[in-house]
């Protein structure tokens, strides 16, 4: 196996598994009865424990303001739409499997992004990515209407 196949695997499926338990654990959180205070600042106090393993496995010490505001933004952004996704699962009900669906088209947006920002449309299969793109609206369309 080629250093690039895994890290799709370390760096795609793994988290795809990660993510997708999360959703299902932010459910059972959710019913269980948390306040969106408390479930957002447990989230955080986990994540810095994550962060505290990582470092014991890479103790890369590297950091510029740049990079720092850039990783504010992710954790900030991050933060925002799962706040917002528990506030749907708790206020409004809305089942995790039609939510899920539709918060995941975030994949569009980090393509559009990536493409433009990074120029990364140089080294992609346009005609995949468009197929690929219809793919998943329509998916999330028919998952969030079932």
């Amino acid at each position: 196996m080629n250093s690039q196949t895994f890290g799709m695997i370390i760096g795609g499926v793994a988290p795809a598994v990660l993510f997708g338990l999360s959703g299902v654990f932010a459910k059972s959180s959710t019913q269980a009865g948390i306040g969106l205070p408390f479930y957002l600042g447990i989230v955080g106090l986990a994540a810095i424990v994550v962060g505290a393993m990582f470092h014991l496995y890479e103790p890369d010490t590297t950091v510029s303001s740049q990079s720092a505001l850039y990783a504010s933004l992710v954790g900030s952004t991050w933060a925002l739409g799962a706040g917002l996704a528990a506030l749907g699962l708790m206020k409004f009900q809305v089942p995790v499997s039609k939510l899920v669906p539709l918060y995941n088209m975030n994949t569009l947006i980090a393509v559009l992004l990536g493409l433009w920002v990074f120029s990364e449309w140089k080294a992609v299969s346009i005609p995949q990515l468009l197929l690929g793109s219809v793919l998943i609206v329509v998916g999330g369309v028919l998952v969030s209407r079932a």
